[in-house]
């Protein structure tokens, strides 16, 4: 039986998510604890990569177990995992689904504090430049223009196309808190951080809201504003077709 899992997670002790051989990810947690739950060494594929130190207020994971399992599953995950990621739901699913290729959509925020907060040190990135919102809103209207970000992939990946569909692309202010919602059909490694850092180059006004257009043409990362750090990213939904699950 194939079961998706939905899970959460703050990023801050992980190298991301993806097992890696010297580094401790959020995968490789979340195998030892199913290993242990299941008495068997239990591989899983999860819906995304996110990079060390990114959130995830929601992602999901497929496996395979011999065994039908049922709510109780949850809590017994839960006692074996750390604080810092949560199992929240088990769903069982067609024999072939898969928890990364058959996501129609994901959505992450980017939240940026605008003043000095001691509680948001590890979930938000800082910045004290006077930013023109207004122009950072332009700028991401642009973006519903194309489909082609290379200018914002990370240089050095085994991608087959660099084709996105964008379905939103905004700025939400909250008192002294920016966040940034992005949606789109799939992403490329790096790209929302890229994208936020270059529509800060414009809000801080080193760069003309029109320049998004060369940007994105050029297609070289080397044109894009700089990746903003990992702490203030969050992949916060997946949605998946109805068919797949039982």
């Amino acid at each position: 039986m194939r079961y998706f899992l939905e899970l959460e997670y703050f990023g801050k002790a992980y190298h991301g998510w993806q097992r890696q051989p010297n580094a401790l990810s959020v995968q490789e947690v979340i195998e030892q604890s199913l290993g242990t739950l299941l008495q068997q060494k239990t591989e899983i594929i999860g819906a995304g990569r996110t990079d060390s130190g990114v959130h995830a207020r929601q992602i999901f994971a497929h496996f395979d177990a011999e065994a039908e399992l049922d709510e109780a599953f949850i809590f017994r995950m839960n006692s074996l995992l750390p604080k810092d990621i949560s199992a929240k739901g088990l769903y069982k699913v067609t024999p072939e689904a898969h928890a990364r290729f058959d996501a129609i959509s994901r959505s992450y925020e980017y939240h940026i504090v605008t003043r000095k907060d001691v509680f948001s040190v590890d979930t938000a990135y800082h910045i004290h430049n006077e930013l023109d919102l207004e122009k950072m809103k332009k700028a991401a209207e642009v973006l519903f223009g194309y489909t082609n970000f290379k200018c914002f992939s990370r240089s050095r990946t085994d991608v087959f196309t660099y084709n996105c569909t964008i379905k939103r692309a905004e700025w939400e202010q909250q008192k002294d808190r920016l966040i940034f919602h992005i949606s789109a059909d799939r992403f490329l490694r790096n790209m929302v951080r890229a994208i936020v850092g270059t529509l800060l180059q414009i809000g801080q006004g080193k760069m003309e809201v029109e320049e998004m257009h060369r940007i994105i043409k050029s297609e070289d990362r080397s044109n894009a504003g700089a990746s903003v750090p990992a702490q203030g990213l969050y992949l916060t939904r997946i949605i998946y077709p109805n068919s797949i699950f039982i």
